[in-house]
């Protein structure tokens, strides 16, 4: 009877052993699917992201098709190679890729016995196999066949590979969860550093979450993460890679996280989506060592952007503060029987909730294009849409282009302009109103713009004409078509931050278009740069250098004493700039741009819908509304003394030629002798509103010689 039970017994485990030969058999030859050869192995690039990096190499996003940073063995610390041998492998120095004793244990238990309880009992080489590879379905043979190739692929990878490289790609390989992949994406995600700064206790929280990355993640579970961390530091005493009684000591530490998610929550997430498109643009002309294409989402390259990060955080902050204040106002003005009504005349299905501002704010160096800050709104998660790119009703923001325009055709800064009432013939007889409601007397050109004066600047536009303005509209790069019409003049038209960006910046940096950017270098994995910007200066002239510098000179008078001047007295900038406010009809969206030779930052700020909004300049207007996100981050910048030389820029000085050209008071009465001198400065005359007589434009010297002459007349009115 014995010897019947052992011939059974004997041949049941010769079955198994010659079942479980022909299996391996037919897995190594292909028969359920072709194993890697040693050049596929020898060749195998973890796909890998590309770090997107402040233009002071600070770490501000990235962009994967899976979120990992591959790094070498010697950028990571001894203890975490120690967590992860102690915990998953303990035998990970003597064996050749298969540990016996867990084959043993996988055949009996897990295989023949079906004891899925019994452990996996894979080597860190099999994981790392299953890693690269992944897993398919085979039906009841999916066990067996997939254990059988992770074994058969991890003694081909101990061949061609060294134990402290197959720690290392492992490493880089494996899953933390959160769709992020990599000892070093782990530590940036949950402590916000590097693989190399990490400490004991964080390399075992981290070790501790390969056993469940859902379980055991630090972030979502933190009491499971805790436990294990502990179970891993027990490991690694065990086996000797702490003293005795460390572990114990380590378990008594709190878990402190510094979890940063930059892919979602970091400081630009608007910005990388603009550093994505532009990249893949620029690696359409260049080609890897191997000839093949680049691949931003895989391919592990370091792309340094032009943003200044401490300028980004200040705009962010000023976002989070004024905007914050604003918005409660604005849900307190709806928050109300009455507002409740009003929004459902807009539209049955609105609440609420959809009282939300928006703002968009950008920041570049006029001279060369180089983006500074790029804040596209208020939440990327919760509205992804990017405000900077949005094209809304510029208001008085459109008048510095109106005002540029006079300037170029001979129109003098102390020309003066009607303020009388007037209506406009062929426009339904349209009335333009100030918005203090004033009229009478004239304006110059400087105080008109400076105290944004809509009589005046409609009558500008009737001096002007048409065709100046649409010719610079078009040399500026604005995309929507403008037409003929008095009310272009108050700004109907439509424009977005980033064109009035470009504009403003022409008029800071002497005239020329500029090409925003935000690309400096693109470097592959090993650090080699594959692409360098050199950002030579613009070259493309659209206004005079002497129309740049008036206008220069006329928009910093708006923000010493006109619409911009809370610049200064409410919220403390003490540096010069130039700048104007913008507010559509009824403050639907409000604007603000401002610029210096260093920097030009613009911003507008409005509900989705422009029948949302606040219903008192006090609270809408652009110097209410928008102009304060920028004063508070300059003034942020200011305060820290952060990059001075680089941001805040003085003003060239005004050219002889143009000394003085400014020397007029903002505001006559009209009586004769405002009559006399307006005769005098006026470069064009106008017979009616429909028709327009022309002049070209006037040079230095006939500008002298007309002042000049009403020297004549102001001495004479001035006693002594």
């Amino acid at each position: 009877m014995k010897k019947r039970l052992f011939r059974i017994l004997f041949g049941v485990i010769l079955a198994g052993i010659l079942l479980l030969t022909a299996l391996i058999l037919l897995i190594n030859y292909g028969a359920f699917g072709s194993l890697p050869n040693k050049a596929d192995l020898q060749n195998y690039k973890n796909k890998s992201a590309a770090l997107i990096l402040a233009d002071g190499g600070e770490l501000i996003g990235k962009i994967f098709a899976e979120n990992r940073t591959n790094i070498l063995y010697g950028q990571v610390p001894d203890h975490v190679i120690n967590a992860l041998v102690a915990t998953e492998d303990a035998r990970f120095f003597q064996h050749d890729g298969i540990d016996s004793r867990s084959v043993l244990r996988v055949v009996f238990k897990s295989i023949l016995l079906s004891n899925r309880e019994s452990g996996g009992g894979s080597t860190i080489s099999q994981q790392l196999a299953k890693n690269m590879y992944g897993r398919q379905k085979h039906g009841w043979l999916t066990m067996p066949v997939t254990k059988i190739r992770e074994a058969l692929i991890a003694r081909q990878l101990e061949k061609i590979y060294t134990k402290d490289e197959i720690l290392v790609l492992y490493l880089n390989t494996v899953a933390f969860g959160e769709n992020i992949y990599g000892i070093e994406a782990a530590a940036r995600r949950y402590f916000n550093k590097t693989a190399m700064q990490l400490s004991i206790q964080e390399s075992a929280v981290l070790i501790g979450m390969l056993k469940g990355n859902t379980l055991y993640n630090p972030h979502r579970n933190p009491e499971n993460a805790l436990a294990r961390r502990n179970v891993v530091l027990a490991q690694m005493e065990k086996y000797k890679y702490l003293k005795p009684g460390e572990a114990e000591e380590l378990s008594k530490l709190p878990l402190i996280l510094d979890y940063a998610n930059p892919e979602s929550e970091g400081p630009a997430a608007y910005f990388i989506v603009r550093v994505k498109a532009e990249v893949n643009r620029i690696l359409k002309d260049l080609e890897r060592p191997d000839g093949g294409e680049w691949n931003l989402e895989e391919d592990g390259l370091i792309v340094k952007t032009t943003m200044n990060l401490r300028l980004q955080k200040y705009a962010l902050q000023a976002f989070k503060d004024h905007l914050g204040v604003m918005q409660k106002r604005l849900r307190n003005q709806y928050n109300n029987p009455a507002g409740l009504s009003s929004l459902k005349e807009i539209n049955d299905s609105l609440n609420l909730s959809d009282v939300v501002l928006h703002a968009g704010l950008m920041a570049m160096d006029p001279s060369t294009g180089a983006i500074k800050a790029w804040v596209g709104g208020i939440n990327y998660q919760t509205n992804p849409y990017d405000q900077i790119t949005a094209r809304r009703q510029l208001a008085s923001a459109f008048k510095p282009i109106l005002y540029t325009a006079a300037l170029e055709t001979g129109i003098s800064p102390c020309h003066y302009l009607s303020n009388a009432p007037i209506e406009i013939p062929g426009f339904q007889d349209w009335s333009p109103e100030n918005y203090d409601n004033t009229t009478g007397g004239y304006y110059s050109l400087a105080g008109a713009l400076a105290k944004s004066m809509n009589i005046p600047t409609v009558n500008l536009y009737r001096e002007v004409g048409f065709s100046p303005v649409s010719d610079l509209w078009g040399k500026m790069g604005f995309s929507f078509d403008i037409h003929d019409n008095p009310s272009l003049a108050l700004g109907t038209a439509e424009a977005s931050v980033y064109e009035l960006a470009i504009a403003y910046a022409s008029l800071a940096n002497g005239g020329f278009k500029i090409d925003p950017k935000c690309i400096v270098s693109i470097s592959a994995p090993d650090g080699k740069i594959i692409y360098q910007n050199t950002f030579t200066p613009p070259t493309e002239r659209i206004i005079s250098e002497n129309t740049s510098f008036l206008m220069s000179a006329m928009l910093q008078k708006a923000v010493r004493e006109g619409t911009g001047a809370t610049m200064g007295s409410v919220y403390g900038v003490t540096s010069p700039w130039a700048g104007k406010t913008g507010t559509s009809q009824n403050f639907s969206d409000a604007w603000f741009g401002a610029f210096n030779p260093g920097l030009v930052i613009v911003t507008r700020v409005g509900a989705a819908l422009p029948a949302i909004h606040f219903n008192q300049g006090s609270n809408g207007a652009g110097s209410t509304l928008a102009l304060p996100l920028v004063a508070m981050t300059l003034r942020k910048v200011e305060l820290n003394n952060f990059a001075a030389g680089d941001l805040i820029k003085p003003f060239r000085v005004m050219p002889d030629e143009l000394s003085g050209a400014l020397d007029c008071n903002d505001f006559r009465q009209g009586d004769l002798l405002d009559k006399v001198r307006s005769f005098f400065n006026k470069e064009v005359k106008v017979e009616k509103p429909e028709k327009q007589l022309s002049k070209p434009a006037e040079t230095p010297k006939a500008v002298e010689k007309r002042r000049s002459i009403w020297d004549i007349f102001r001495r004479k009115k001035t006693p002594g």
